[in-house]
């Protein structure tokens, strides 16, 4: 893949003076790169076996605040480190930037001896170490959403986030004249992913103002995951070179359609095969697809909160909104939680569409990977699939607000007996900290509701 490097390719990079910057990333509880800028001849030369930082990284919110409560790290602890240690395997040019290269790291205690089980890229890891010992490999892909608006991140900050313009004035949903006109920015921003080992395929205009998608080549699930956040990352970074904001906020305004990020799952044999195919079966559904799926249903409630982590997330699932509010499964029906796409063929898959642009992509991938191996281990059918139109049907809901996944995530079983206590309470304790921050703003709908009449 173009763009990827090993390290003696970084190093002869770097005596050459092609690339004098390292960007050593790790990944935070909200999906974010965090990290140093290090020279790249001290990189290559030592920061290559590993580096530091402080172990709050994975115990702030989106503000950077310092949260009471968690039992990993806090003020009484003294907020020491964890070790960085470089993922070689993603070391790439960061194309998109000036003489730049990135690595993911993973993160160690601060005697580097043992993974934080709540980091993350680790919490995927493990699932993905459940799912081969039952004999499986799960491939993913991941849509992201996203609105480009007029004004840059810095316009908008000063203006208090009023006012806000999107790059377009319709619905430019596969609209080729409209993405013309933003091709300034999602021409630099497919190419320079791409040039940075991201398998872009493609992006197209979404059903909104302003709304563009990006669609990355599927691979395998954790590979999946730091395309996801490196292409989110880039979008930030490109927006912000040509002088626009680009937000995967799910909900920016009442009256526009949200950003949503789909996730397709299929599960491997270890020779490679389709574990989910069975040309005789019904929809070519193997009872190993039928079995995950079944799981996916029984336990939405439990994961939700992955797939949709703060207040606004929740401002997605609305009637009508093609944002799913209902726990089904249908063939090819994007009313559906679960949509069925394609049947008969190798390529059958699952796409679950209640993830929100907002999503931590290790989060929301390992979770579904819990619930699926749940699924099968438990033998659950998902039944019959639902036809018509979801949102007027009676099925149970997807949890509506924060405060009830914060309560089913609490809860679960599953999720405990799939990623232990510790870390089931450290994301409980993130999800009660949303809502707490929340609770304490007074907005500007209520001021304007009752400032005079109430």
């Amino acid at each position: 893949m173009p763009g990827m490097l090993t390290l003696d390719e970084l190093k002869s990079l770097t005596t050459s003076g092609e690339i004098d910057t390292v960007l050593a990333c790790v990944v935070d509880m909200q999906g974010r790169l965090m990290g140093k800028r290090f020279l790249a001849a001290h990189f290559v030369e030592s920061a290559w076996e590993e580096t530091h930082c402080c172990n709050y990284l994975l115990a702030t919110d989106l503000e950077m605040y310092t949260v009471d409560g968690y039992a990993s790290t806090s003020w009484s602890g003294g907020y020491g480190d964890y070790v960085m240690r470089p993922d070689l395997a993603t070391l790439r040019r960061a194309a998109w930037l000036e003489g730049t290269a990135l690595v993911l790291c993973d993160v160690f205690d601060h005697h580097g001896h043992e993974a934080i089980a709540h980091s993350p890229r680790e919490m995927l890891k493990a699932q993905i170490q459940r799912l081969s010992e039952a004999g499986f490999a799960p491939i993913c892909a991941t849509e992201l959403e996203f609105f480009i608006f007029e004004q840059s991140f810095d316009d908008i900050r000063k203006d208090g986030y009023r006012d806000l313009t999107p790059i377009s004035g319709y619905n430019e949903d596969y609209s080729i004249l409209q993405t013309t006109k933003e091709e300034g920015l999602m021409r630099r921003l497919r190419n320079g992913l791409y040039g940075s080992g991201v398998p872009v395929e493609g992006s197209k205009g979404e059903a909104e103002t302003g709304q563009e998608e990006l669609n990355i080549r599927y691979s395998d699930a954790l590979d999946c995951a730091d395309n996801h956040s490196l292409a989110k990352h880039a979008a930030k970074e490109v927006g912000w070179q040509e002088g626009h904001a680009v937000s995967f906020l799910p909900k920016w305004n009442a009256g526009k359609v949200g950003s949503a990020s789909h996730v397709h799952i299929s599960l491997r044999n270890k020779d490679g095969s389709s574990a989910f195919h069975d040309e005789g079966a019904e929809l070519g559904m193997s009872d190993t697809l039928r079995n995950f799926l079944g799981g996916l249903l029984a336990y939405a409630g439990d994961i939700t909160w992955f797939l949709a982590p703060y207040v606004n997330s929740y401002k997605r699932f609305q009637k009508g909104s093609f944002a799913p509010t209902r726990k089904v499964w249908s063939v090819d029906n994007r009313t559906a939680a679960f949509r069925l796409c394609g049947d008969t063929s190798p390529g059958v898959r699952v796409e679950c569409r209640v993830g929100g642009a907002d999503m931590n992509p290790y989060l929301a991938i390992a979770a579904m990977l819990a619930a699926g191996l749940k699924g099968i281990e438990e033998a659950r059918d998902p039944g019959p699939p639902f036809e018509g139109d979801a949102y007027a049907d009676s099925a149970d809901e997807i949890p509506c607000t924060l405060r009830e996944a914060t309560e089913t995530l609490r809860s679960s079983v599953m999720l405990r007996e799939a990623f232990g206590d510790a870390v089931i309470d450290h994301y409980t304790r993130a999800a009660e900290w949303e809502q707490e921050a929340f609770d304490a703003v007074v907005t500007d709908w209520e001021i304007a509701r009752g400032f005079e009449r109430a």
